[in-house]
């Protein structure tokens, strides 16, 4: 058991002969893993919740916008300005998601630090929908603070699974 890897490190070159192979007399039916080599469980379930809550950030926030539209004098170059912009922050999201969920899960310090910078930009589209947007309302407020909460304890425990993951 060379480097406390197992069977996947054991048996021929080319890796994937040898995760199949059949268990060696006397082996044990499971492999112990140093903690530095698995993934962040609770990062992986605060990515979970957090597409969840940006689904449900982004539905709502759309659903503010066109109700404001009609309600209030909504000006046009506005309106546009803000879908444009909720928009990109869902396809933002939705990549930093992505990249921080698979970064994790592989153990790649360049996909979470990358997870980690798009955070960034989340962070500064979801203070425009907080303070900076055409008419903000207190739903908006609530939604985009709670937003705000999720992403600071992400880009936390982001930076504690890079510093382990590069050890």
């Amino acid at each position: 058991m060379a480097g406390g890897r197992g069977r996947e490190a054991a048996g021929s070159a080319g890796g994937a002969a040898a995760r199949w192979r059949p268990r060696a007399q006397g082996e044990a039916p499971w492999t112990w893993y140093p903690a530095t080599d698995l993934p962040s469980v609770p990062l992986q379930m605060l990515f979970h919740l957090s597409a969840l809550y940006n689904a449900l950030y982004f539905l709502t926030t759309l659903l503010m916008i066109l109700s404001k539209s009609q309600v209030f004098s909504y000006p046009w170059n506005c309106l546009v300005l803000d879908l444009t912009l909720l928009l990109l922050m869902g396809i933002l999201e939705g990549a930093r998601l992505y990249l921080g969920t698979k970064g994790n899960l592989m153990q790649a310090e360049v996909l979470l630090a990358t997870s980690l910078a798009l955070t960034a930009g989340g962070s500064v589209l979801s203070v425009h929908f907080m303070l900076w947007q055409t008419l903000v309302l207190w739903a908006d407020s609530v939604l985009s603070t709670t937003l705000l909460a999720l992403n600071g304890l992400e880009a936390a425990l982001q930076l504690v699974a890079v510093a382990a993951f590069i050890r």
